[in-house]
């Protein structure tokens, strides 16, 4: 978020749809430089989580844990730093996308202290997740 430009915005919703149980350390997804992407309602995305979190624009990406793949409910923005809940738990933020699957979906990377798949997370289809805007600091 960048509070000299961006005011409010609504909270993307989505649901699971397929769940993913692996892990990789040499992926080699590129962190896009576009720090927001605008999804549309009914779009599948995958979920994807990395430590890398310290990674500028451009970066290559290797260290990646799984969550799996999700369905937009309401169409919106998601940006850099949003806020990622899975079922009421925070997951983690968001830090990025890469495209190398674009048009046919997205990977968000979500950044985490520890990799974890959609397995550690016990996700399930229909498990219900959102995109919130992160909270500035005071």
């Amino acid at each position: 978020m960048n509070p000299g430009e961006d005011g409010a915005k609504r909270t993307v919703h989505a649901t699971v749809v397929k769940v993913l149980t692996h892990r990789r350390d040499d992926r080699g997804m590129r962190l896009e430089e576009f720090t927001s992407r605008c999804v549309r309602t009914g779009e599948v995305h995958e979920l994807v989580t990395t430590d890398q979190t310290g990674s500028a624009p451009g970066s290559r990406i290797d260290r990646v844990g799984f969550l799996g793949f999700a369905e937009i409910q309401s169409a919106g923005v998601i940006d850099r730093g949003d806020e990622v809940w899975l079922d009421g738990r925070l997951a983690g933020t968001v830090l990025g996308f890469d495209s190398c699957h674009f048009p046919n979906h997205y990977n968000v990377l979500i950044a985490v202290d520890d990799l974890i798949t959609g397995r550690a997370l016990d996700l399930r289809p229909e498990t219900r997740l959102s995109f919130r805007q992160e909270r500035p600091t005071a």
